[in-house]
């Protein structure tokens, strides 16, 4: 059976405004909106788009965290997924899994699941580390194709353009492979009420690491956190030589 594998997060959902904790630990996440990080939700619609033009026969998503992340496996059913796998970590910043980590819970995964395809968001929005798909490509010994803007499968291999500082390459893979996302490969599709409801009905398995044989351990500590500084009030001018004027007053030119 083809199957395709997906990676999401749960993050603090990108309309919300982050606030840091007034002593400096953390972000407040108390009472705020969480919600599938953006780039894994591309991945995830492009998961089913693959399965729905018969080039893969199952979706199976997975995400490492907190039990609170049963809520995005199930939005992640609701969108068309068909079974989802929790792998359980702490809850604390301080103990959750860092990149390497994740790449080595997703690998065991794959040698359980054998997916021909795993397709990750480029980066989360919370931590922007950009790292995970890159080192289980690493571990797994297999192709990747990072920052996708569009893939084609044509039996055993992939084309995929690829979004570049200097506009797009396009790269031919063999599979199985892994694919991290761009924003521009497609527009994730809304979720409805009664797929809503039958996703209660779909398989929901909740594993730890250890039963993977994986130990995650942090190997880097955030010891602050800290609020960007507010910016100035900005200063009319009557016209560009007040301007010039100005920046060199403030040793900016």
């Amino acid at each position: 059976m083809k199957r395709v594998l997906v990676a999401i997060k749960r993050v603090v959902d990108y309309n919300v405004r982050i606030r840091v904790k007034p002593d400096g630990s953390g972000i407040v996440t108390d009472g705020v909106k969480m919600s599938i990080n953006p780039f894994d939700e591309i991945a995830l619609e492009e998961a089913l788009r693959i399965r729905e033009r018969g080039e893969a026969e199952e979706v199976i998503v997975v995400s490492i965290g907190p039990p609170d992340c049963q809520q995005q496996l199930r939005t992640a059913l609701a969108m068309g997924a068909d079974r989802a796998v929790l792998v359980e970590t702490p809850v604390t910043a301080e103990s959750a899994p860092e990149p390497l980590s994740c790449a080595r819970i997703l690998h065991a995964l794959i040698e359980r699941e054998s997916p021909h395809i795993v397709i990750l968001g480029k980066q989360a929005i919370d931590d922007d580390n950009n790292q995970t798909g890159q080192m289980l490509a690493a571990l797994w010994d297999r192709p990747q194709a990072t920052f996708a803007s569009k893939i084609v499968l044509t039996g055993d291999k992939a084309t995929v353009t690829r979004e570049v500082d200097a506009g797009l390459e396009t790269l031919e893979v063999d599979l199985p492979a892994v694919f991290t996302t761009d924003l521009r490969l497609n527009e994730p599709r809304y979720v409805k009420l009664p797929d809503i409801m039958k996703a209660k009905k779909k398989p929901l398995e909740t594993i730890a690491p250890a039963a993977l044989g994986v130990e995650p351990r942090r190997r880097v500590s955030a010891l602050k956190y800290e609020p960007p500084a507010q910016r100035e009030k900005g200063v009319r001018v009557k016209d560009a030589a007040e301007l010039v004027s100005l920046l060199k007053s403030k040793g900016l030119l």
